[in-house]
């Protein structure tokens, strides 16, 4: 619990410090430049109970400023008015939309409506599960429109890709465009480290779900980070190994109703641990 204490502390000073900007507040924790730079974000899905202003109130509240959204918070078959409306609160709010998902892909006409969704709102990145059957089709697409697909793996309940191997063993000879969403929980759970999984399978990381687990087994259930059995001195500095270059997407799964407490305990703690290894 001490070493969890002073993620936190960390991380307190370091909030403190960004009201004098981004250059004075990292001088002021570390007196240099971080060497981990690893963007938080959130996953839509934590939103689930929520409408798009409380969610945006949620994230302000937590400084947290990078989104991959959710069709609860815009719906796949949005009118341009209302992806204008949408994407315009978002950015009224500083938060960057970097992502839309996960989508589910179970037809060819859900592929096509995934990536006519993912230009129409304007981000490189759909996170999706297109069933194995339509890789090849999902790669066409690709092609076609540019833009990179990350395949989420959902656990050892899920029949399609429970670990990020699952997906990985489908696309690894595919265009360098289709990559992997590793949810790092499910992933325990499923049996794979998440810091070794990020190593194996460097190249194709496009994105990441933070969440921790009370235990690595099919059972384990969804907690706030540092109070599980994820080591995330381990996973960060196998992200900074790889020089991972995407999102690092906090999806709170444990109480949905009420995720603020939850989402700041766990923003913090992440940020604590990349402090702490810069230190």
């Amino acid at each position: 619990m001490s070493t969890r204490r002073n993620f936190l502390l960390q991380t307190a000073l370091g909030m403190a410090a960004t009201t004098m900007g981004p250059l004075a507040a990292t001088a002021a924790v570390s007196g240099r430049r971080d060497k981990v730079q690893l963007p938080v974000g959130m996953a839509g899905y934590t939103f689930a109970k929520f409408n798009l202003d409380q969610a945006i109130a949620i994230m302000n509240r937590v400084n947290i400023k990078n989104i991959s959204v959710k069709d609860i918070q815009l719906p796949l078959n949005s009118s341009e008015e209302k992806i204008k409306e949408v994407l315009g609160k978002f950015s009224a709010a500083g938060i960057n939309v970097y992502a839309v998902g996960v989508i589910y892909m179970k037809t060819k006409q859900a592929v096509d409506e995934a990536f006519e969704y993912a230009k129409r709102v304007g981000v490189p990145l759909i996170v999706g599960v297109p069933t194995p059957d339509l890789l090849d089709y999902t790669e066409e697409k690709i092609k076609t429109y540019n833009i990179r697909l990350a395949v989420h793996n959902h656990g050892p309940e899920d029949a399609l890709y429970p670990g990020p191997k699952n997906a990985y063993d489908l696309i690894k000879n595919r265009d360098p465009r289709l990559g992997l969403c590793l949810d790092i929980g499910h992933a325990t759970r499923a049996g794979e480290a998440p810091d070794k999984a990020v190593l194996t399978y460097k190249n194709r990381i496009f994105d990441l779900h933070i969440k921790d687990v009370s235990a690595a087994a099919k059972d384990g259930k969804a907690i706030e980070l540092g109070r599980g059995v994820i080591d995330f001195k381990k996973l960060v500095a196998a992200l900074d190994k790889i020089n991972y270059q995407g999102v690092c997407s906090i999806e709170y799964e444990k109480d949905m109703n009420d995720p603020l407490p939850g989402i700041a305990e766990s923003a913090g703690y992440f940020r604590g641990v990349i402090h702490t290894l810069n230190s």
